[in-house]
């Protein structure tokens, strides 16, 4: 299918986010990758992270770009080419990838009661207020790992805690951006959450504030 949705969250910064409906042959046929992702897609045993690996790169093409112009450095972080931040994820049926003149980083996560049994792995200050017996409780733990995985996506760096290390600032049920810290090694970085909830899915992308 074409793109689900489109952010332009400034003239800077432009998230798109992609509905994998397609077969794996559809989504591979019009795509030139790179030998070494192309031997790499087709190793891959799920279906499903084929179609998201591939999403990923019709996401690229939205953009402008191709799967040339994309490569990783030795912390797994992507960059493009020309310069400009990128980020991208994938979970279940849902793609996203951002581009931006500043460092971003970006997370999907399909919103699944699982996530509250390792919440003590990833959840520290956040205790203070999030409500256990609410009914939103599963989707606000979503969205506080999304956060704090879309940080450590920008930062990338080892030894990065989710639990340690980021924070992310009280929000209420219906806002959609709220302030998140990264504290680490004595030094503190201010960030912007943006998050959006869609078909049992989360969406949340960071960049300095």
């Amino acid at each position: 299918m074409p793109i689900y949705k489109t952010i332009a969250h400034n003239s800077q910064t432009s998230v798109k986010i992609w509905k994998i409906t397609e077969s794996y042959e559809d989504l591979l046929k019009p795509l030139d990758l790179k030998p070494k992702n192309l031997t790499r897609v087709l190793g891959m045993k799920s279906e499903l992270h084929q179609r998201g690996f591939l999403s990923i790169r019709h996401l690229l093409r939205e953009f402008g770009y191709t799967d040339q112009d994309l490569f990783y450095d030795g912390n797994g972080k992507p960059h493009l080419k020309d310069g400009k931040h990128i980020s991208i994820t994938h979970s279940f049926t849902f793609s996203a990838v951002v581009v931006s003149e500043d460092f971003v980083g970006i997370d999907i996560e399909k919103q699944r009661d699982k996530i509250a049994v390792i919440a003590h792995k990833f959840v520290d200050y956040e205790l203070d207020y999030l409500n256990k017996i609410a009914e939103n409780y599963v989707n606000d733990l979503t969205k506080i790992w999304c956060v704090k995985e879309s940080l450590y996506k920008m930062f990338a760096t080892n030894g990065l805690s989710f639990k340690e290390h980021c924070l992310v600032i009280p929000f209420a049920k219906k806002e959609e951006s709220t302030v998140a810290w990264i504290d680490y090694k004595d030094k503190k970085f201010r960030y912007n959450a943006q998050f959006l909830e869609f078909e049992g899915f989360t969406c949340a992308y960071t960049l300095p504030s």
